[in-house]
C-alpha cells in the first residue's frame, strides 16, 4: 500500500530553539516571566505534529489540536491557498486544510493517490515534446530551400 507523509521540515525546529535564547534574557527580569518559555515550546509542538498522511484510500490532516480523516471518494477537488498551500474541498463543500502540502506536492499527490489528483507537470511535459518534434520538421525544410 503506497504512503506518503508531508511534514514540516525538522530543521524549523532551529527557529524554537532560537526563540528559547532569545527569551532568556527577558524571562529572568522578573518572576513569572519564565512563561515566555512556553511560546518556543508551543512553536516546537506544532512543527513536530503538523503533517499530512496520503494513502491511496484517504488523506489524513494531522494539525495541533485534531486530526481529520477523509476519504478519495468524500473529496471534490483540491483547492490552492495563499502562499502555495492546498484544502481539500469535500462533497458538502466544506474544506479540510491538508498542514504542509504545497503545490510542489501535486505530483507525488497524484502518484499516490492513484491518478485521483491531476498531475499538472503531465501536461507541460506533453506541450514541451510537440514542440520540439516541431522543431527539427522546420529546419529540414529551411534545409530544402
Amino acid at each position: 500500500m503506497k504512503k506518503l507523509v508531508f511534514r514540516i521540515p525538522a530543521t524549523a525546529l532551529l527557529a524554537a530553539g532560537l526563540i528559547a535564547i532569545c527569551v532568556t534574557p527577558v524571562a529572568w527580569l522578573a518572576p513569572g516571566l519564565q512563561a515566555l518559555y512556553v511560546l518556543p515550546l508551543g512553536y516546537a509542538y506544532w512543527v513536530v505534529r503538523n503533517r499530512t498522511t496520503v494513502t491511496e484510500d484517504e488523506l489524513v490532516a494531522r494539525g495541533v489540536f485534531g486530526t481529520t480523516t477523509v476519504k478519495w471518494s468524500e473529496v471534490k477537488s483540491l483547492r490552492l491557498v495563499q502562499k502555495g498551500w492546498l484544502k481539500a474541498v469535500k462533497d458538502d463543500d466544506s474544506e479540510v486544510t491538508l498542514p504542509a502540502v504545497r503545490f510542489m506536492h501535486l505530483p507525488a499527490l497524484s502518484l499516490v493517490s492513484g491518478g485521483r489528483v491531476p498531475d499538472p507537470t503531465i501536461k507541460e511535459e506533453a506541450v514541451e515534446e510537440e514542440a520540439v518534434a516541431e522543431e527539427p520538421t522546420a529546419e529540414v525544410a529551411e534545409s530544402e530551400k
